[in-house]
């Protein structure tokens, strides 16, 4: 995380004006040189809006939602300032909050409305506290996710409306199927199938190095893995030359985000391959997979499910390794999101990024899936 952040977050715990709103936004936009856009106060790393409780209580009105969406690819602070009480700061991202709660009757997709109060702030996240101490951390799971994704799931916490989507229920056949996965799994990685699909993978990778290099210094997280998806996965020849000019050049592609990014058959398997990219010198807790899609793909007779990991550091690629999302470390590091879902679905996955970089950064990687594991995370999954 940027030092200018981390230096405005120590700020806020130990140097801002206390007590007094006007003082603590006066300060800080004097000190770290901001700009007011409206009630928000920013700068090219990050944004925040000052609020003040006599008591110490946070129901008051923030922002409006549609305000938010301008910074949300930045950490978006609200520091809380207390009457008699030190100062609070909590992370504010679209994915930190609960619902929207003011004048939000007509909030859909299409049309942004509403605003969030303070209490529709989460306050502790998957049993990680939003406080000073975990801003890194918060963020990190924040770029996990698109404003689209946190828009949907906002509109259906916040609207009592009938969920487009439903927790995938395997009958007996396909229920068979899932845990068979593991097995087929197992087989894939030692087949031939595995290095024709590992080398395919390698040579698109070799052949787009010089645009995925330069896609790589995006610092938008979800544009640069999408496009750095586009760039391995089809049959492309232009030289991205330029980031500063990248984000409006972004070539017009399928985002509808199923379960792998690139799908190839073979006489007896149909493998699904996800493609995340680690820039090793960034934190960052990557999504894995929507739940639902993942054992509906996997309840299949013939599927297999994989991950492609490209490492990029400073000095340009690190490593690309092809693992089974059965893989020992990939499960030990799988984050699951479950009360990030709506009402009616089971959650999305996401990997710790230090996880990643170990697999990468292994001398020689070596598959491990672990069946009775794999069966008990299965089992897990379903159970939610």
């Amino acid at each position: 995380m940027n030092h200018l952040i981390l230096n405005f977050v120590q700020y806020v715990r130990n140097g801002m004006p206390k007590y007094n709103k006007e003082s603590a936004q006066q300060e800080t936009q004097r000190i770290f040189r901001m700009t007011k856009d409206g009630k928000v106060y920013y700068t090219d790393h990050f944004a925040v809006r000052f609020c003040y409780s006599k008591n110490g209580s946070f129901s008051n009105t923030v922002l409006a939602l549609s305000k938010l969406q301008k910074f949300d690819r930045i950490p978006f602070f609200v520091v809380l300032i207390k009457g008699d009480q030190d100062n609070a700061l909590f992370l504010a991202n679209s994915s930190l909050l609960q619902k929207i709660s003011h004048s939000s009757q007509e909030l859909r997709v299409d049309n942004i409305k509403g605003s969030f109060n303070g209490s529709d702030i989460i306050k502790v996240y998957n049993d990680i506290p939003n406080d000073f101490d975990h801003v890194e951390q918060l963020y990190a799971i924040h770029e996990g996710f698109t404003w689209e994704e946190n828009l949907a799931r906002l509109v259906e916490a916040t609207s009592e409306i009938k969920p487009l989507k439903e927790k995938f229920t395997p009958n007996n056949e396909q229920n068979s199927n899932l845990f068979s996965s593991i097995e087929r799994a197992k087989e894939f990685v030692d087949s031939e199938d595995y290095k024709t699909l590992k080398n395919d993978l390698d040579e698109r990778v070799k052949r787009n190095l010089k645009s995925i290099l330069v896609a790589s210094h995006i610092e938008n997280v979800n544009i640069r893995g999408r496009l750095i998806e586009y760039l391995i996965t089809t049959e492309n020849n232009n030289i991205l030359d330029d980031v500063r000019y990248l984000e409006s050049r972004l070539p017009v592609y399928d985002t509808r985000n199923g379960l792998g990014d690139y799908v190839r058959e073979f006489p007896n398997r149909k493998s699904y391959t996800d493609i995340k990219t680690k820039i090793m010198y960034l934190g960052s807790n990557p999504k894995a997979y929507n739940v639902d899609k993942f054992l509906e793909c996997m309840s299949e007779d013939n599927s297999v499910f994989m991950f492609y990991l490209v490492g990029i550091d400073e000095t340009g690629l690190t490593n690309c390794v092809l693992c089974s999302v059965y893989d020992k470390q990939l499960v030990d590091a799988t984050i699951l999101q479950f009360h990030w879902a709506g009402r009616a679905t089971r959650g999305v996955a996401q990997f710790n990024g230090n996880a990643l970089a170990d697999i990468l950064l292994s001398k020689e990687f070596k598959h491990n899936i672990d069946t009775k594991q794999s069966k008990v995370f299965l089992q897990g999954l379903l159970d939610r």
